[in-house]
């Protein structure tokens, strides 16, 4: 039986990108595209309508981390084998899909991240000098305490399969920035398997990035899900965000 992927979009006044984005969507991957709307304040939805994705829309901003669990709750219920996090500010190379899924398909991973480290050109791509050095230190640190290696942990370009969704606590998670990073505490406390594959991002004026004071809210949030995490593994101390679902 053919697998179900579904697309989703965690938008906030994405009307100038959007379809810049659906556009580069390879043709076989557009069946099913969801946008979750996190209380826009242009014409991001009606825009999403127009081209025919499912939409859903929070009356309050709910933040980031909130509008990805609306994404993936809704996927699920859709019956999604597969659910591919794609933002829709076109930063990010939508033409990369079939190679993130594709592991997927073959039962290599449960999860498979876009990689700008792997890519090789953050800096070339407009990558800040200061957010290239931030994220190689949190990620190295982070590969010393989950003890796996990955090149990046920060990539908003991610693929997961139903059964990683199924089995973290996605709702225990922050509704900030830092969902991020939770969620891949949860998929190593419960030995979940990951890939990358190299991409390339564009930053330019449209493009959503957030500032240096929230970068550093941020960065003090990956410690403090970092820390716990090493509590959870070597301390002894039975987070209920790093148990499996029951």
């Amino acid at each position: 039986m053919e697998k179900k992927v579904v697309i989703v979009l965690p938008a906030y006044n994405a009307a100038k990108t959007l379809q810049r984005t659906l556009d580069e969507i390879p043709p076989e991957y557009r069946k099913h595209i969801i946008l979750v709307d996190d209380a826009s304040t242009d014409n991001t939805v009606e825009l999403a309508k127009q081209a025919g994705l499912i939409v859903f829309r929070h009356e309050k901003n709910r933040g980031y981390g909130g509008n990805q669990k609306t994404c993936y709750r809704e996927a699920l219920k859709m019956g999604a084998d597969i659910v591919v996090m794609l933002h829709p500010d076109h930063q990010y190379d939508a033409t990369v899909i079939p190679r993130m899924v594709t592991p997927l398909l073959n039962g290599e991973a449960d999860a498979v991240f876009g990689s700008r480290m792997l890519g090789g050109r953050p800096l070339e791509g407009g990558m800040p000098f200061w957010k290239y050095i931030a994220n190689v230190l949190l990620t190295a640190l982070a590969n010393i305490i989950f003890r796996r290696y990955l090149t990046e942990i920060h990539s908003g370009f991610r693929a997961y399969t139903r059964k990683y969704l199924e089995t973290v606590r996605l709702e225990e998670n922050s509704d900030d920035f830092v969902f991020d990073t939770e969620i891949i505490a949860q998929g190593m406390a419960n030995n979940l398997t990951f890939l990358e594959v190299p991409i390339v991002t564009r930053y330019f004026p449209e493009a959503s990035s957030i500032n240096f004071r929230r970068s550093v809210k941020y960065g003090f949030g990956i410690l403090w899900v970092l820390w716990k995490y090493s509590m959870f593994r070597n301390g002894g101390i039975r987070f209920r965000q790093f148990l499996p679902r029951e």
